[in-house]
C-alpha cells in the first residue's frame, strides 16, 4: 500500500472558527483536496497568541519576507503591532510541518500569515524559504 499524503491546512479552509472575524467559509475545493490523505489543521494567527475573533491586519512596508527579516511589520486596523505574534506563528507551523512528513500546505489566499499570490504572507515567506510545497485556496 503506497504511503498515505499528509497535508497542513490553514483551518479556516476547512471550517474551523479561526479567522480574524470568528467566522467560518471553508473552501470546498480545499476539501475535495484532502479527501485522499491525513490533514492537520493550523492556524498561525492563533499559534502566536492572537485570539479569535481579532482585529484584522496588514502588511506594511513589504511582505511576509521583510517583516521575517525586520524591514516590514505587521499592523491591525487599529494601529497595533502584531509582527512579533505572526513571526512567532510562522515558526511554529514550520516547527508542526517540520516535525511531520508533509506533503503539501494549503494555505489561505488573501491572509498576512498564508497568502501566496500579491503579497506574500508571514508564515508562507517563511515555508517557501524552507522548501515545502505550497498550494493556496
Amino acid at each position: 500500500m503506497p504511503p498515505t499524503s499528509i497535508y497542513l491546512v490553514s483551518a479556516c479552509l476547512v471550517g474551523l472558527c479561526s479567522r480574524y472575524d470568528g467566522q467560518t467559509r471553508p473552501n470546498q475545493e480545499c476539501r475535495q483536496s484532502l479527501q485522499n490523505g491525513i490533514w492537520i489543521p493550523f492556524c498561525p494567527e492563533q499559534m502566536g497568541g492572537l485570539p479569535t475573533p481579532r482585529t484584522a491586519a496588514d502588511l506594511i512596508d513589504g511582505d511576509g519576507n521583510e517583516v521575517l527579516s525586520g524591514k516590514a511589520r505587521v499592523i491591525t486596523r487599529n494601529g497595533i503591532d502584531v509582527s512579533p505574534q505572526f513571526i512567532k506563528g510562522a515558526e511554529q507551523t514550520l516547527l508542526l510541518a517540520q516535525s511531520q512528513q508533509v506533503t503539501s500546505i494549503f494555505l489561505k489566499a488573501g491572509s498576512p500569515s498564508c497568502g501566496i499570490s500579491g503579497k506574500t504572507g508571514v508564515t508562507a515567506a517563511l515555508l517557501q524559504q524552507h522548501g515545502f510545497h505550497l498550494i493556496e485556496f
